[in-house]
This record gives C-alpha cells, structure tokens and sequence, in this order.
C-alpha cells in the first residue's frame, strides 16, 4: 500500500511540475528514490533516470537538493 501511495503522489507532483504523466518505464524502486528530489531537480532526474536506466541508489546519489519526507508510516 505504501509503494501505491508514493506512486500516486509523486506521478501527482511531476504532473503538476511537466502537465505529463511519470514516465511508464520507471520501476516503483526509481519512483521511491525520486521522491526525495526536490522540485527543481525532480523532472530532468526523471528524465535521466528513464533514459541513463539509473538504479534507485544512483538516483539517491544524484540528488543535491534533498526533500525529506516526514509522512512515512
């Protein structure tokens, strides 16, 4: 239920930033990685990480501006 829910919020925030859906290729591991990009950052690391196949450790690694995310059940 937790992966749907950040599925959910983060397709919900990239459409808000781009006016397009996530990418359907990105796996649920890319997607919770993503989440804690900060807005500035997250629609080209979802770019990237859908064309360089960026694992969920590389995306973590590639983030420079963290969002933290204080709702985790």
């Amino acid at each position: 239920a937790q992966d749907r829910a950040i599925r959910a919020e983060e397709n919900f925030r990239y459409f808000i930033l781009t006016g397009k859906p996530l990418p359907s290729e990105l796996r649920v591991s890319q997607i919770i990685a993503l989440r804690f990009a900060s807005d500035a950052e997250f629609p080209a690391l979802v770019e990237r990480a859908v064309s360089e196949k960026l694992s969920n450790k590389q995306i973590k690694e590639s983030i420079t501006n963290w969002r933290a995310d204080y709702y985790r059940v």
